[in-house]
């Protein structure tokens, strides 16, 4: 899928409050490391993941996903009224009815013809959200839209540590649950509109989405647990990667390594990152890291990192960007932007 006239307007992100480390995480985790003869710091031996950020209790997702995109349409002089459709794209959610973006829309006092949904795919959640209002930007239909994430994943960690450390928990139920101890939360959201009426000229240019959903069994979550088979989870989503890549070398305007100065991830952590840029040549050095300070964010991993690459010069005015996320299901979307 090719764009030809839409623009992004804006950025913004909220970091949460509460900074945990993960050496103090393992600290706590030591009587299950040391009676399961676990490394001592398994968190940062194979995720290279410092820190995270957790919201302080009580927290409401739609919350802070509403101060986000407030700053958002403050920051690109979008007003409300001006708003044709809100997308949701949070993975965490407080309420399975009403929607999530209904709820943000009102905080937000966005008009009653402004179209508003909950837009959900693991991690890939806010590129589809891209994707969709891009095309209703580029049909005429709306002006302007706001893609809006909040995640709240200090609630599932505190669980999952509680689980690991009971007394029958075993060795598997530690790696079954690894996965979990690499998030992290954040809320971010961004403002998009037509060229026409662009004030910044960053322009999203195409994205290519491919799917394996053969594999969609390899990590299965509820509100309460994740479970997730890491090693063959990697395995198949680099290789999913691969094709991806291939595909929007066939689709999508000069999609080469050189063309790029910044390439954007969604990230999990240090293997997954080593994982990815091997396998398609990508030069870390251009990469714009933010797992080991924020660890796994979701679908807030690419868009945060975007506006950090430009934020710490990664990504200059007239500059490309490669946009490359994957979710669990599984899919691959990579987007090309002109910053």
């Amino acid at each position: 899928m090719r764009f030809s006239h839409l623009s992004i307007e804006s950025i913004a992100y909220e970091r949460p409050p509460v900074a945990v480390g993960s050496a103090a995480m393992e600290e706590h985790l030591g009587p299950a490391i040391r009676r399961l003869k676990l490394p001592t710091n398994p968190i940062r031996l194979l995720t290279q993941i410092e820190s995270r950020y957790f919201w302080n209790r009580g927290t409401a997702v739609h919350d802070v996903a509403a101060r986000a995109g407030a700053k958002a349409l403050e920051l690109a002089g979008v007003r409300p009224d001006q708003v044709g459709i809100l997308l949701s794209t949070s993975v965490s959610r407080e309420f399975l009815e009403p929607s999530t973006a209904s709820i943000v829309h009102g905080l937000l006092g966005l008009p009653p013809t402004c179209r508003n949904f909950d837009l959900a795919n693991a991690c890939l959640g806010f590129l589809d959200g891209i994707g969709v209002a891009g095309q209703l930007i580029e049909a005429g239909v709306v002006d302007y839209a706001l893609v809006v994430n909040g995640e709240s994943s200090g609630p599932i960690v505190e669980r999952t540590v509680e689980r690991l450390l009971r007394p029958e928990a075993t060795s598997q139920d530690f790696w079954n649950q690894f996965a979990t101890l690499t998030l992290g939360s954040a809320a971010v959201a961004m403002v998009l509109g037509h060229s026409r009426h662009s004030r910044t000229g960053h322009r999203v240019q195409g994205m290519v989405t491919r799917a394996d959903t053969a594999s969609s069994h390899l990590c299965r979550a509820t509100a309460d647990e994740m479970v997730t088979d890491s090693t063959r989870l990697l395995k198949a989503g680099v290789e999913l990667a691969r094709r991806t890549w291939l595909q929007a070398a066939e689709t999508l305007p000069d999609w080469r390594v050189p063309a790029f100065s910044a390439f954007v991830n969604h990230q999990v952590g240090g293997a997954h990152m080593r994982a990815i840029t091997e396998a398609l040549h990508v030069p870390l050095d251009r990469c714009q890291l933010t797992y080991p300070t924020w660890g796994n964010v979701g679908p807030a991993a690419v868009p945060m990192s975007l506006a950090q690459a430009a934020e710490e010069g990664l990504l200059r005015e007239g500059e490309r960007a490669a946009l490359m996320g994957i979710g669990s299901g599984l899919n691959v979307t990579m987007m090309a932007v002109q910053w």
